[in-house]
């Protein structure tokens, strides 16, 4: 018996009923032999945070535009914090933990430069419209490794396409990231509008503090535990009506607070303009492109607008500012 499968038997023995096993996976859409030591969802994790994708995030706006200090979280820390609630929850409840953590390092790879702002801006520009999920998707299919992909099962991938509001996966694994998003994204955000002086902690309803808590912490703590204890032997992911509607008033609070708040966003309208002269120049000038984005139209026959996207949306924000100032700021004259 080799180490993985020792690994895949200890599945067996320990896990829910209802967690998805490795040995029970899908599959990948492009057999390849296994591992010795790693069971599928260990490996589908493993290739994620080698992925240049996934580097690219510790550079790209989570809420806050540029924020001028070093504790503000980015996509990045925004990720790793949805891993860590995820992987609590997945523990108590005797999930697989390492569809969990492949899924939540996973979901938000496809994500633009400038955060929802620069998604907006991509989806209203692009005839076939442009959805972080679904581009995060397509990083691990195709866009990695210079047009080979990461070749993920097929759980991860659902659990990555699956993971907005909208939409459901179809594992517990993928339902305990999807809640572990919004749980981690509110709360730090929060964390985030405080310190930037956005808003206050003694502003957000009493009605939601006295459900949740009044601080952070004690939130975290709250809505992890009602999940945890709501879910227990259950072959679902639920929380209880109080809870879920508390943090359903207070995503609704920080959207009309912090998401839409004129003072954070004021620099988002320079972000999109930005982001729409880049669109404009790559559709223009084609050309410009790096020969591995060309190569899906040429080769593959994507659009034109698809691969000017996957290669805007790939940016960090520093570099689609530099590209910016490249293209379309003069620069000095000089005389060597």
């Amino acid at each position: 018996m080799t180490i993985r499968e020792s690994m895949e038997q200890l599945e067996k023995e320990t896990l829910s009923p209802y967690a998805c096993l490795s040995v029970n996976s899908r599959g990948r859409e492009k057999e390849e032999a296994q591992c010795d030591i790693r069971p599928v969802f260990q490996r589908d994790r493993d290739r994620i945070l080698h992925c240049k994708a996934f580097r690219r995030l510790k550079s790209k706006t989570q809420v806050f535009l540029d924020p001028q200090g070093d504790h503000y979280r980015t996509r990045m820390t925004h990720t790793l914090e949805v891993s860590q609630n995820a992987r609590t929850i997945g523990k108590a409840l005797h999930l697989n933990e390492e569809l969990i953590e492949a899924v939540a390092l996973g979901h938000d790879l496809g994500h633009t430069p400038f955060g929802h702002a620069g998604e907006r801006t991509l989806n209203a520009l692009c005839s076939e419209g442009f959805r972080h999920n679904e581009q995060s998707v397509r990083i691990v299919e195709k866009l990695e490794k210079n047009g080979e992909g990461l070749n993920l099962t097929w759980e991860v991938r659902d659990g990555i396409r699956n993971h907005q509001t909208s939409l459901m996966p179809h594992t517990l694994e993928g339902k305990v990231v999807r809640l572990s998003d919004k749980i981690a994204y509110i709360n730090h955000d929060i964390d985030d509008a405080i310190r930037a002086r956005v808003l206050s902690e003694e502003e957000i309803p009493a009605s939601i503090r006295e459900v949740l808590g009044t601080t952070t912490t004690r939130r975290l703590d709250t809505l992890i535990h009602d999940i945890v204890i709501q879910s227990m032997n259950k072959n679902d992911i639920i929380m209880s009506p109080d809870v879920e509607q508390a943090m359903a008033d207070l995503r609704a609070f920080m959207f009309e607070r912090v998401y839409m708040n004129k003072t954070a966003k004021a620099e988002e309208v320079k972000a999109k303009r930005l982001l729409e002269f880049l669109f404009e120049h790559y559709m223009d000038n084609f050309d410009r492109l790096p020969e591995k984005f060309r190569r899906f139209h040429e080769e593959d026959h994507d659009s034109k607008e698809r691969v000017v996207c996957d290669y805007i949306s790939g940016m960090t924000d520093e570099f689609a500012y530099n590209l910016f100032e490249d293209y379309f700021l003069p620069k000095s004259w000089q005389i060597y």
